[in-house]
C-alpha cells in the first residue's frame, strides 16, 4: 500500500522549507505569503538499513524501499474554506491522503513575516482547524441530500443518514472529527471516510518548526505539545533539516548530536505516520532485488501477499518466513533454513515487522 501525507499551515510557517528538506526539492520558499502557488508532490524512500544488510546477503540485490509520498498545498489563512487566499483551492489535493501533518511556527524571527504580523502557536493552531472543519462542513453538507434521496429508496440506509447529520451537527459546531471518539469508533467511520473523505477524519500529526534552541527545550515542548490534544507532536527545526541536505549521512548524524538530536525530522515524522496510521512494514529478499513493503498491522500473510499483486492473496497457499536477524545470523537462506530458522505459514498468521517472506501461490487460468 502507497503511504501519503499533506502538509498544511498558515503562509511563511517554514511548510515549503521543511517540505524541501524532507523531499530534497527545490520549491520555492520565500518570506510572503502564498509562495506555494501549485501544490508540490514529492515521493521520499523510508530509510530501512535493514535493505542494505540484506542487499549485501544476496550479491548486492538492487534496493527498493517502501515509499512516502508528501503533498504540500499553499498556506492557509482565516476564510480559506469560503475562498480567501489560495488555500481553499488546494485541499482537494490532500482529501486522498492518508494522514495530515500540520506545521506550526514555534520560532522567533522578526524577518519572517506572518501573516497576521504576529505569532501566537494556539492561533495559528485554531485557523487551521477551523478551515479544516469548514471545509469538511461544506462538503458533508452537500452530500447529504444525496445520501438522504438514496436512503428513501433503500431504507437500510437510515443509519448512515443518521450517522452524517450527527456529524454535520459537530462539524457545525466547529468540532474537528478528530476530537471526537465517538465518530472515530463508530461502526460506520470507515463508510465515511471513504464516501466523504473528509479532512479532520484524517490521522493529525503537529510538527511545529522551532529555531536550533527550541530542539531540546523540554519546557517549550510541554508547553507546545499541551496545545494538541492528544495527537503527536514533533519538534523540528525546518532550517536545520535544510543543512542536512548537502550532508553525507555521517556528517548529518554529526551534526544533528551536535543538537542534542537522535534522529532527523523526516525520519521522526515516518515513524510517527506509521504509528498514527497503525502500518509496519515486512520484507522480501533475492538475487533480483531486496524490497520492503508497507502493510497494516494485524495484516494476514494472504493480505500481505495481496500488496505485492491481487493474485498473490487469490491463490495464496503458504509463506516461508525467516525472521530478519535469524537470517543475518546465518549469512544465507539455505543457512537459516537447515538450522530450523525458517518456517511455514498459512492464511491465518499475522504478519511481524522484522519477517523476510517468499510467498508460494498458485492462480488458476
Amino acid at each position: 500500500m502507497s503511504l501519503s501525507i499533506g502538509i498544511v499551515g498558515l503562509p511563511n510557517v517554514g511548510k515549503s522549507t521543511l517540505f524541501n528538506a524532507l523531499t530534497d526539492s527545490n520549491i520555492l520558499a520565500a518570506n510572503y505569503p502564498f509562495a506555494t502557488i501549485e501544490p508540490n508532490t514529492g515521493i521520499v524512500p523510508v530509510p530501512d538499513e535493514r535493505l542494505t544488510k540484506l542487499s549485501e546477503l544476496y550479491g548486492n540485490a538492487p534496493i527498493k524501499p517502501a515509499t512516502v509520498t508528501f503533498v504540500d498545498i499553499a498556506g492557509l489563512v482565516a476564510g480559506a474554506s469560503t475562498g480567501e487566499g489560495l488555500g481553499n483551492k488546494f485541499l482537494s489535493h490532500i482529501r486522498t491522503c492518508n494522514a495530515i501533518v500540520q506545521v506550526v511556527r514555534a520560532f522567533n524571527d522578526s524577518n519572517v513575516t506572518h501573516v497576521d504580523e504576529q505569532h501566537d502557536p494556539a492561533k495559528d493552531i485554531a485557523v487551521i482547524n477551523t478551515e479544516l472543519v469548514l471545509a469538511d462542513l461544506q462538503t458533508a453538507q452537500n452530500r447529504l441530500p444525496r445520501i438522504q434521496k438514496e436512503a428513501k429508496a433503500n431504507p437500510k440506509l437510515k443509519p448512515q443518514v443518521d450517522f452524517l447529520e450527527k456529524v454535520i451537527a459537530l462539524l457545525d459546531a466547529g468540532t474537528p472529527l478528530f476530537d471526537d471518539v465517538n465518530v472515530q469508533e463508530h461502526e460506520l467511520s470507515d463508510w465515511l471516510q471513504r464516501e466523504l473523505q473528509l479532512l479532520t477524519l484524517k490521522p493529525i500529526i503537529y510538527v511545529f518548526n522551532v529555531d536550533e534552541d527550541g530542539l531540546i527545550d523540554t519546557a517549550l515542548h510541554q508547553k507546545l505539545h499541551a496545545l494538541t490534544g492528544d495527537a503527536t507532536a514533533l519538534f523540528v527545526c525546518a532550517k536545520l533539516e535544510d543543512e542536512l541536505r548537502s550532508l553525507v549521512p555521517a556528517e548529518s548524524a554529526e551534526l544533528l548530536a551536535s543538537y542534542g538530536v537522535k534522529e532527523s525530522g523526516l525520519i521522526q515524522l515516518i515513524h510517527a505516520a506509521y504509528d498514527v496510521l497503525g502500518l509496519q512494514s515486512y520484507l522480501t529478499a533475492g538475487e533480483k532485488e531486496v524490497r520492503a513493503w508497507t502493510i497494516p498491522q494485524g495484516a494476514t500473510a494472504p493480505q500481505a501477499a495481496g500488496v505485492i499483486h491481487g493474485d498473490f492473496e487469490r491463490g495464496f497457499i503458504a509463506a516461508d518466513i525467516v525472521n530478519y536477524q535469524d537470517l543475518l545470523a546465518a549469512g544465507a537462506l539455505h543457512a537459516a533454513r537447515t538450522t530450523g530458522k525458517v518456517r511455514t505459514e498459512g492464511k491465518t498468521y499475522v504478519m511481524q515487522p522484522d519477517d523476510v517472506v517468499e510467498f508460494k501461490f498458485n492462480v488458476s487460468k
